[in-house]
């Protein structure tokens, strides 16, 4: 089994693992290869500037990450053109269709771009090719394009030798994305001439470049007549326009039915009710997130102190923290309900037998939908309780256990830049915490000032984090008696921050606790509001997951969800549209 994921830099530890892959597999399937063409691919990456072109390298891999296969793409977007560079399985990876999933991913991402027009080169299937078995493996490869309607560009000098002797010799193809466009003869020049000026800079003279580029001369082009008999491909839409939905259905086995605990089993129900309505949604079954992944965001300590003591306590037993040790943390008690203040912020979430087992399946959602943001889905949605954004590296609270939203958040961080943008009607605080060192990972958070709301001791605006994180952590409080318009501006600023941090992926810690009459909160957004917001997150051009956390009025819960799914999805597709 193997995934498809865009590469657009090498700047996280999975990328740079990946492209050293690639780098191999460049030196082993294409021996001639230039070796600077080989070092060059981390810096193409992420400096378009210098090379008039942005790349983006798809790689097939496991997720062990182990590279099945690579396509390099460019795109030229001062002519409005996708450049196929290279494309390969492997070594010994040939089978399995890998060849045929990376090229159709380029033709989807090509005709999502909206540019005129895919453009490689594939070596000539001709007796000008002298070695039988070369020859042999190249009308293999044309007959393979011919399968997708692609063909050589005929009438010009493209498949001359650069040098007298030279046996690499390539045709310039054209694939019109299943548009029927035909490749008119300004165009047609300049690709040819963006090629040889930006991909074969130095190696070309200038002067070969003007003879090769006067040697279009149709108007429309003429492409090569079949040769093969080649069945038409029966290509498959790779990227899903579905929201993966992960459902925490082990939830239920926490249920608190002390008075006036609202976190309650029902709110999971009512929500899936409303947004099953929508037919927007794909299941997908949670997967066994590894230990090793959460103790990169909870203190090991903390996790084996609610791992044996929730397995200690009796099935129809909570316990509530009462005394809390501050800085004297360490002088343990042997009285299991003393000791559990050392590793709680509040007197209002309890232990009990199940709280570590359902926050756990909330973990394993939030990473599973987090994942499918590398398998081919734009959009996803970990729908969970317990929620998670309260729990601090070593603390639980505010009904949180484990962070869910971090948990995500920091397996993502593997493949790229993260923003985290956390829209319960409470800070943060948990996630905060997490990261406030951390200039990989931005956390912002709107939420109700912490000189009236929950938890009160963070949140405020100087909090803009430490050390390295300095500046990568942004809170945006607003008052008690919070406007829909106050708090839709602030949406908008926060967005603003988010882009011009530039971050591969966006999490969303999704609160429906800003609802009007919602009995943690105190603001008034409706549905219509959730509805915009949800429009407004949408419209970023980024991969998005989003996380279940508060929102406790029932009656309201699942319309308030369905519509900032609504906008969410609409914001994408008229994004596609445009």
């Amino acid at each position: 089994m193997f995934r498809i994921r865009k590469i657009y830099d090498d700047t996280s530890v999975a990328n740079r693992h990946a492209i050293t892959q690639v780098q191999a597999i460049i030196q082993q399937q294409f021996p001639t290869a230039r070796r600077e063409d080989m070092e060059k691919l981390p810096l193409q990456l992420h400096d378009p500037v210098k090379y008039k072109y942005r790349s983006v390298l798809f790689v097939a891999d496991d997720t062990a990450g182990n590279v099945k296969g690579f396509a390099l793409m460019l795109h030229m977007a001062d002519i409005n053109v996708t450049y196929l560079e290279l494309i390969s399985a492997a070594p010994r990876k040939n089978g399995g269709g890998i060849g045929s999933l990376l090229y159709e991913r380029i033709r989807e991402e090509s005709a999502k771009l909206k540019v005129n027009g895919l453009f490689f080169e594939c070596s000539i299937d001709e007796d000008r090719v002298a070695d039988p078995a070369t020859l042999k493996n190249n009308q293999l490869r044309m007959k393979f394009y011919e399968r997708y309607g692609v063909y050589p560009v005929c009438n010009n000098a493209y498949d001359t030798p650069v040098k007298p002797g030279d046996k690499d010799l390539y045709y310039l193809m054209y694939d019109a994305l299943d548009t029927g466009a035909p490749l008119r003869l300004p165009l047609a020049q300049a690709v040819v001439r963006a090629i040889l000026e930006r991909k074969y800079h130095g190696i070309v003279p200038k002067e070969q470049v003007e003879e090769v580029v006067e040697s279009f001369r149709d108007d429309p082009a003429i492409l090569r007549a079949p040769r093969y008999k080649a069945k038409p491909a029966a290509v498959h839409k790779h990227e899903k326009t579905a929201i993966a939905l992960v459902v925490n259905e082990g939830h239920a086995i926490h249920h608190v039915s002390d008075k006036g605990y609202l976190e309650s089993p029902i709110r999971l129900p009512q929500i899936l009710k409303e947004i099953s309505r929508t037919g927007l949604f794909e299941r997908v079954e949670p997967r066994k997130t590894p230990a090793a992944l959460l103790r990169r965001i909870h203190d090991p300590e903390y996790l084996s102190f609610l791992h044996d003591v929730c397995k200690q306590l009796p099935v129809d037993k909570s316990i509530y923290p009462s005394v809390f040790p501050g800085r004297n943390r360490y002088r343990k008690s042997t009285d299991v309900e003393v000791q559990i203040g050392c590793f709680c912020t509040d007197t209002t979430t309890p232990l009990n037998r199940n709280a570590y087992l359902a926050a756990s399946g909330a973990v394993d959602c939030a990473v599973t939908a987090a994942e499918m943001l590398l398998e081919d889905y734009d959009l996803s949605y970990a729908l969970v309780r317990p929620p998670g954004h309260h729990a601090e590296w070593s603390k639980f609270g505010g009904f949180c256990y484990f962070n869910s939203t971090a948990a995500a958040a920091e397996y993502l961080s593997d493949y790229g830049r993260i923003a985290v943008l956390d829209i319960d009607f409470h800070h943060g605080n948990g996630t905060q915490d997490i990261f406030y060192e951390r200039p990989d990972i931005l956390t912002v958070s709107i939420h109700g000032d912490p000189s009236y709301a929950y938890p009160f001791f963070t949140g405020n605006a100087a909090e803009t984090g430490k050390g390295e994180g300095k500046g990568f952590n942004m809170n945006l409080p607003l008052p008690e008696d919070c406007s829909v318009e106050l708090y839709q501006k602030t949406l908008a600023k926060a967005l603003k921050r988010i882009a011009t941090f530039k971050p591969d992926y966006l999490v969303i810690a999704l609160g429906l606790d800003t609802a009007k009459r919602d009995p943690t909160g105190s603001w008034n957004l409706v549905a219509k509001d959730f509805h915009r917001n949800g429009t407004l997150i949408g419209a970023m051009e980024l991969p998005i997951l989003i996380v279940q956390e508060g929102g406790y009025r029932t009656q309201t819960l699942g319309t308030n969800a369905r519509c900032f799914f609504e906008g969410l999805h609409q914001a994408r597709k008229k994004d596609a549209a445009s």
